[in-house]
């Protein structure tokens, strides 16, 4: 089973700044997406989501909106709980872009050609589907779009009144992430982050997030996919259905890469769930994400992050 198609885009480099637009322009390319994966926790389900299409699917109500006719991303006053979740979430994520050729390791496409990596960041991702120590299996928080791909989901929290939104996530080291929505611009100097510092701002039905700032010490997808403390991002997330929110992320990182480029995949949403108190490293069986090629990890002794 495969996920919806990919589109990448070679981009102009991104303007940092709260007002700025973001990068556009370029041509884009259709690139099947991954497998579905295994890896820690469930595969989303539930009940009442509202999922993609296929024969016999209920059709798509209209996205939430305020009174004055702006999108929700949150629970709106009338649900009964919700969250969000990666669309074919896997081990494999459509974020570094696969076509036809197979890893034997996992039966996985891998041809990753269109990410325009440095030789050094081709080398790191390379050496990293062998020891696939991730750091979230080690529960470190998962900044840009390997939040989205952490076990059961996130969920949007916008407080109008100090001008922020929140994203919670559920599995992972009980982190979340700010955005501001005040207009600020970014801080000079500050400590680099996990989540980095994120400025957003509304155009149409899309939340618009410029983030810079990150430490280097998370990795981008689940596949391992590099990057520097260069690191700028400009996300975009459009609530197009009740049930859908198409995510596009545009990486900027002339550390890691040779030009900017842009990847999407969907957000579903998982209706009547919510948070819930996730123990990360007690229970964590994801053991192959932590030791890669090995076959068992030994449990007799601590396990050091």
């Amino acid at each position: 089973m495969f996920a919806a198609p990919l589109l990448i885009q070679a981009q102009a480099p991104a303007t940092a700044g709260a007002q700025g637009n973001p990068p556009g322009g370029g041509v884009q390319v259709g690139v099947p997406g991954g497998r579905q994966g295994g890896g820690q926790g469930r595969q989303g389900g539930g009940q009442g989501r509202q999922g993609g299409g296929g024969r016999g699917a209920a059709p798509q109500l209209p996205a939430p909106r305020l009174p004055d006719g702006r999108v929700l991303l949150n629970n709106a006053p009338t649900d009964k709980g919700g969250l969000w979740v990666a669309a074919n979430f896997g081990i494999t994520t459509p974020l570094a872009p696969p076509n036809t050729n197979r890893n034997p390791k996992n039966n996985s496409p891998v041809d990753i050609s269109l990410v325009p990596f440095q030789p050094w960041a081709k080398a790191l991702f390379d050496d990293r589907q062998q020891h696939e120590l991730e750091p979230h299996t080690r529960c470190k928080a998962s900044g840009v779009s390997r939040q989205f791909l952490t076990p059961y989901g996130v969920e949007f929290v916008e407080l109008t009144e100090l001008q922020r939104i929140y994203i919670f996530d559920v599995g992972g080291p009980h982190t979340y992430r700010t955005i501001y929505m005040d207009g600020r611009s970014h801080p000079k100097g500050e400590l680099p982050l996990y989540y980095g510092h994120s400025i957003g701002w509304w155009e149409g039905d899309t939340l618009v997030v410029d983030t810079t700032g990150y430490n280097e010490s998370f990795w981008l997808d689940r596949r391992g996919v590099p990057h520097t403390e260069q690191l700028h991002t400009i996300e975009k997330f459009t609530r197009t259905t009740a049930g859908t929110i198409k995510y596009e992320v545009t990486i900027d990182d002339p550390g890691a890469y040779t030009k900017p480029w842009t990847a999407t995949f969907d957000l579903r949403r998982e209706n009547g769930q919510e948070l819930f108190e996730y123990i990360c490293q007690q229970a964590n069986y994801a053991h192959e994400l932590m030791v890669g090629t090995e076959q068992s990890v030994d449990r007799s002794t601590t396990i050091i992050p």
